[in-house]
């Protein structure tokens, strides 16, 4: 029988009616016995240096699953002949709707609001909509594709762009003809190679004066000092869930950047996301003992 280690309880109950061994294991204590025969590893939560590490000490590994959509700390790591799946589908209604809430904060001037409430002030004054907007999600998958579905209640008309074209999806090669035309956009693609720093100079330079860009990717798919030069001009707005470096150091220009929306990575938290986490999982496995493919398996791409 297939042994599966499992970083907590939940995850042993949501692998109860399956024909495998799961085994409850501590991330930063010894390892159970059975772990010498643990053909599949259920990463915790947190990607620290501790967890990296447990797949080298596991002889018989043959699959990594993550509980993130975030593959990128673990792919360098992983032993020849292991494959990665991830937790795609378990967070992304949940980062979507801070996506969603992310532009109303800021077309809306809510930190604007709370900071005259702080003050005891009636700052009154007028503020934009996200009715109509024009946004490019750059991020074709499933966050993407949540990301559209909460939008277009607003009447926001949403363009997709992917790694490659397809129906539907623009190809990443066309963003410079389709970012001017553009009031927002909302990055949700993986770190990768391709994607480090596609947010540079020249990206941000072909969006239009006034226009948002939302990141509730990874904090490098941008670059730092670019994007600070645009907001220090006031020629671009920013909400980032996400930045380079994370956790955002004291004293770090973005704190007081003009023009940001900042919230400290916490798009994807919210309540159910472990339970949720771990049914994705289950999946995954299922399908691994079925001799399958599991169907979020990392490829390159976006």
């Amino acid at each position: 029988m297939t042994v599966v280690l499992v970083p907590n309880r939940r995850g042993v109950e949501a692998l109860s009616d399956l024909p495998v061994r799961a085994v409850l294991y501590d991330p930063k204590g010894e390892l159970p016995e059975e772990a010498a025969e643990a053909e599949i590893l259920v990463a915790p939560l947190a990607a620290d240096e501790a967890a990296l590490a447990l797949p080298g000490r596991l002889p018989k590994l043959k699959l990594v699953q993550i509980l993130t959509a975030g593959a990128e700390a673990w792919l360098p790591r992983l032993p020849d002949g292991v494959a990665l799946s991830d937790g795609k589908g378990a967070h992304g209604g949940a980062t979507a709707e801070w996506v969603v809430g992310a532009l109303l904060a800021v077309y809306r001037d809510f930190p604007a609001f709370v900071r005259a409430q702080d003050r005891g002030e009636w700052d009154s004054h007028g503020t934009e909509g996200l009715f109509g907007k024009r946004v490019l999600v750059v991020g074709a998958g499933d966050l993407g594709e949540h990301v559209v579905r909460r939008l277009t209640p607003f009447d926001v008309r949403t363009t997709l762009v992917g790694r490659r074209a397809r129906a539907g999806v623009h190809g990443v090669d066309e963003l410079p003809g389709l970012l001017p035309d553009h009031d927002a956009v909302v990055l949700v693609i993986p770190l990768t190679d391709q994607t480090r720093g596609l947010v540079d100079a020249r990206f941000l330079a072909a969006m239009p004066e006034g226009a948002v860009l939302v990141n509730a990717a990874r904090g490098p798919v941008v670059d730092t000092d670019a994007l600070l030069a645009e907001l220090t001009a006031g020629r671009v707005r920013a909400a980032l869930d996400v930045t380079d470096p994370e956790p955002l150091p004291e004293g770090h220009p973005l704190w007081s950047a003009p023009g940001l929306f900042l919230t400290p990575h916490v798009g994807g938290a919210a309540p159910g996301g472990l339970d949720r986490a771990m049914r994705v999982a289950r999946e995954q496995i299922a399908a691994y003992v079925r001799g399958e493919e599991p169907p979020n398996l990392v490829r390159d791409g976006y």
